[in-house]
């Protein structure tokens, strides 16, 4: 069942992310996803997270694919303008790929390719507009295509902001919603505190909100998200879960199971999986 359908009908989603190799070598990148075939509902391709330079998310999306797993292809407008953009988007259409995902990429200053420059030809908004043009047949020139593609996509949400810059998120969620988007993910959520307190502005029964479950690698990876990513909202009370554990890792997993559990009990279209670099534990929470 394709992922619009599970939505759809109300089945919970399990998503899972899963970054393209630094190289050519996909065996493990595949290993993983075979074993996680019947578990998931489909495979997320970053685009070149961090700014790191990675086999492309279509190149990944495309293989992943080829092996008979639905993906969900981030697409970034830092790296590339309107004409490569809409190119890579029929390509993914024409490979199968009908689900994209709207990121906005981090600075280019975090990544390993420090005299790259960024192009930000447009934004994700205007990425949107364009999506729903090129599914009406036509590119952003107005040109008629000789077949359109039918895409489902979705795009982030920070639901960890405050204030102004909450309200700011939550209008910028209804002009994707506006553009066609049919899906969202949010940031990680380590506190479901932070949903519930969005239930009278977001029916989570109605909208395809898709929050992620980070795995937390380390006690020092848990500290640096709460002194530096406050809008996660991290608890010192997970944190010294993590520390007291005799098994970190087991642990590790236990606590992003039981996010799933919680999330889909909360009544939640689905859960999107982050495993940092641990795509091989992906099995053990998914038991």
């Amino acid at each position: 069942m394709h992922l619009k359908n599970r939505l759809d009908v109300g089945e919970f989603a399990v998503l899972v992310e899963m970054e393209p190799p630094k190289g050519i070598d996909i065996s493990s990148m595949v290993f993983v996803a075979e074993k996680l075939r019947s578990k998931v509902a489909a495979v997320v391709v970053p685009d070149m997270t961090a700014a790191v330079m990675r086999m492309s998310p279509l190149g990944a999306a495309m293989i992943l694919q080829s092996k008979g797993l639905e993906t969900v292809m981030q697409v970034c407008c830092r790296d590339r303008n309107r004409l490569a953009l809409q190119g890579d988007l029929l390509s993914a259409y024409a490979g199968g790929i009908s689900n994209i995902m709207i990121v906005d990429g981090q600075d280019l200053a975090f990544g390993d390719h420090h005299q790259a420059k960024a192009v930000d030809d447009i934004d994700g908004e205007q990425l949107a507009r364009a999506i729903k043009g090129l599914c009406q047949g036509r590119d952003m020139a107005g040109t008629e295509l000789l077949g359109a593609p039918a895409f489902f996509f979705g795009a982030e949400f920070n639901p960890g902001l405050e204030g102004d810059e909450l309200e700011q998120e939550l209008e910028r969620l209804d002009r994707y919603k506006d553009a066609g988007a049919g899906f969202f993910i949010t940031t990680p959520v380590f506190d479901p505190a932070v949903l519930e307190n969005l239930a009278d502005r977001l029916d989570v029964r109605q909208l395809n909100l898709i929050p992620t479950v980070m795995m937390l690698k380390s006690v020092g990876m848990a500290r640096y998200i709460q002194r530096n990513m406050p809008h996660f909202h991290l608890s010192d009370q997970l944190i010294r879960r993590l520390q007291k554990a005799s098994d970190k890792t087991r642990e590790a997993v236990q606590i992003a199971r039981e996010a799933l559990a919680v999330l889909r009990e909360a009544g939640f279209k689905g859960a999107m999986l982050a495993p940092m670099g641990w795509e091989r534990k992906l099995p053990e929470v998914l038991v």
